[in-house]
């Protein structure tokens, strides 16, 4: 017997949204993660026998790294250059997975997050690829909605 908590997500596109708005549509995402640090220290028992005892630490995220097929819209470019000039506009965002019917099927949410590195593919005249953007976003806080 299936239980809805097991579907598994099958993704065919993604986008972001800053403050509940769509910037792009994306065809990878990677990053959707976080850590959190073991710290050990050594506790000793009633009869004096020493044990290492664990406990978590510091929880860091993962930056979020976006790619798609090179736009001619400039808005994330546009995000970026900010930074490039000083002015950190720090906004929360959304991860929006969609299935192949275009139907939102999870979402992760991230806060205070700003673009930190921007780049485009190599050009290369004899090749038929297409031009990859990738946008890299750090952030301080990542959860599922």
């Amino acid at each position: 017997m299936s239980d809805i908590h097991d579907i598994e997500f099958l993704g065919a596109q993604f986008a972001l949204e800053l403050e509940s708005v769509e910037m792009a549509r994306f065809t990878g995402v990677s990053g959707l993660g976080y850590e959190t640090a073991v710290v050990e220290y050594q506790d000793s028992l009633m009869d004096g026998k020493l044990i290492t005892r664990k406990r978590p630490g510091r929880t860091t995220f993962n930056d979020i790294v976006l790619k798609r097929g090179l736009s001619p819209n400039a808005d994330l470019i546009e995000w970026h250059q900010k930074v490039v000039e000083g002015s950190v506009e720090r906004t929360n965002g959304s991860i929006v997975i969609y299935d192949t019917a275009g139907i939102e099927v999870g979402r992760w949410n991230f806060e205070r997050g700003w673009p930190s590195a921007w780049s485009a593919s190599d050009l290369d005249a004899g090749a038929d690829d297409v031009m990859i953007e990738e946008l890299t976003i750090c952030h301080e806080g990542l959860f599922k909605a």
